[in-house]
């Protein structure tokens, strides 16, 4: 057992759940709600912007989420926008303005940004006030928001389990009530992984939905998208409806407003068990087939599914992993002077170390990957929707994923958990993670993913709708 390994069955010895959720501005409102009582005079921006700060440096202090705390919150209320006044936090993998973005690496020492990134210009179009910037596992790479120094992002749900990554910082404070929404971006996983964590809703867009990620467009193939983690249905489809105001692609079918479940009845694709071979655990395994039988009991069509993905989809999914790591190595000065690629985690020397292996691969590696479109194409002849697992086993305790394990044994258990969320990161497809209807044994949420074709997020909203309706999502206020 590593050190980190130990001293996450020290946490697991004072297992405790951590919540702020109090009566004050925010009370437990979410962000449509919120942005309501704003609008009424119910509450003041202001106030709400006092007690959100209050809240987010309370759930810091217990689960180490915030990367850096805006003494004066960014007011954009005065903006307008559906989220008018609503309190939120960029991830630190994003430029915002006078900020410093670190990427969750101490490889560097980061400048402030002179200016905004587009996705941050995107989510202050909604009316959002900023209070810092959420932590992240090095530069995105791991499904867990842990440090070889320093402490990891704990799981409000049980603070000696992980909260997911990479926008771990982001799940927690938003599961922990400190926030209703934050930014959250996935290029592998990453939106998704952290609500399965943490209970949560978690959609990743199609590709282009939102606007481009700077990093992910410069890619063979864009990986990366920006969207937000929250507590319910309505604040995700609230989210990007507001964002297609700001940013309209005229490449995908418009999205407007969804407000509730269709009439219309779907076909629906049920995948238990990867196609790379993991195997799914028990307690996934079983909200997955809850959520099946409670879709037949809707009178959805459920019906076994094959994802027939080339089989060496995973070894070249992390050949392109190593590539991320292997650029951003040779391009790190751009961050800051006195990059030293060196100074890198375990997991992402251990990437770049298998991409240098076998960089004359790229070719083939980018080639087999775009075609993973047409096998995507192939399972959803004659489905709407496909229903997985968001991952093959539920949040694991710290320090199993950490960077800190050696490599080997680190990533052969990363390739066991997540399973599932790549696929829609290569075709760039829409994904959702929704909580199942009840936690674990031991209190963990567990996420069920809904994945859909390209541009069909109304359908994988309406869906979410109609499964928030009819079993609700558990409360981590709940004893």
């Amino acid at each position: 057992m590593t050190t980190s390994e130990e001293q996450s069955q020290g946490r697991m010895q004072a297992r405790t759940r951590v919540h702020v959720f109090r009566d004050d501005a925010l009370g437990d409102l979410d962000a449509v709600g919120l942005a309501a009582a704003i609008r009424r005079g119910e509450v003041s921006a202001a106030e709400v912007a006092r007690d959100a700060a209050a809240r987010v440096r309370d759930a810091d202090a217990r689960l180490d989420a915030v990367q850096v705390h805006l003494d004066v919150p960014a007011h954009h209320a005065s903006d307008g926008g559906v989220f008018a006044g609503v309190p939120t936090l960029v991830k630190d993998n994003t430029d915002f303005a006078g900020l410093p973005t670190g990427h969750g690496s101490a490889a560097f020492v980061p400048r402030p940004a002179r200016r905004h990134a587009a996705f941050t210009r995107q989510l202050l179009s909604t009316g959002v006030t900023v209070l810092g910037k959420t932590r992240l596992p090095e530069f995105g790479f791991s499904p867990t928001t842990e440090y070889e120094e320093g402490p990891p992002v704990s799981n409000p749900w049980n603070t000696g389990h992980s909260a997911g990554g990479s926008s771990g910082g982001a799940a927690a404070l938003v599961a922990a009530g400190a926030v209703p929404v934050a930014h959250a971006n996935d290029g592998g996983g990453s939106i998704r992984i952290p609500a399965a964590a943490c209970g949560l809703v978690g959609l990743k867009p199609t590709r282009g939905r939102t606007v481009p990620n700077a990093q992910g467009r410069q890619l063979p193939i864009d990986i990366v998208v920006d969207g937000v983690v929250s507590r319910t249905v309505r604040d995700s489809a609230a989210f990007l409806a507001a964002a297609e105001l700001h940013h309209r692609n005229p490449k995908l079918p418009a999205l407007g407003l969804v407000e509730g479940p269709a009439d219309r009845r779907l076909r629906i694709g049920l995948l238990v068990d990867s196609p790379n071979g993991a195997r799914t655990d028990d307690a996934t395994r079983a909200a997955v087939t809850d959520t099946a039988r409670r879709l037949e009991g809707l009178g959805h069509t459920v019906t076994p599914v094959e994802l027939a993905i080339d089989p060496r989809f995973t070894e070249d999914f992390l050949t392109y992993w190593g590539l991320l790591s292997f650029l951003i190595g040779a391009t790190g000065r751009t961050m800051g002077a006195e990059f030293d690629r060196h100074r890198m985690d375990g997991l992402s020397r251990g990437l770049r170390a298998t991409y240098v292996a076998n960089w004359r691969r790229t070719p083939g590696v980018v080639r087999r990957l775009k075609r993973t479109r047409e096998a995507y194409a192939a399972a959803f002849r004659g489905l709407d929707v496909i229903l997985s697992p968001v991952l093959a086993h539920t949040t694991p305790p710290l320090g199993h994923l950490s960077p800190s394990v050696p490599y080997a044994t680190l990533i052969e258990r990363i390739l066991a958990y997540v399973a599932f969320t790549p696929v829609n990161n290569v075709v760039g497809t829409p994904s959702i993670s929704l909580p199942a209807a009840s936690t674990t044994a031991d209190g963990l949420p567990v996420g069920v993913m809904f994945s859909g074709r390209p541009g069909a997020e109304r359908t994988l909203l309406e869906l979410a709708f109609e499964l928030e309706a009819e079993q609700g999502f558990p409360s981590i206020t709940d004893a």
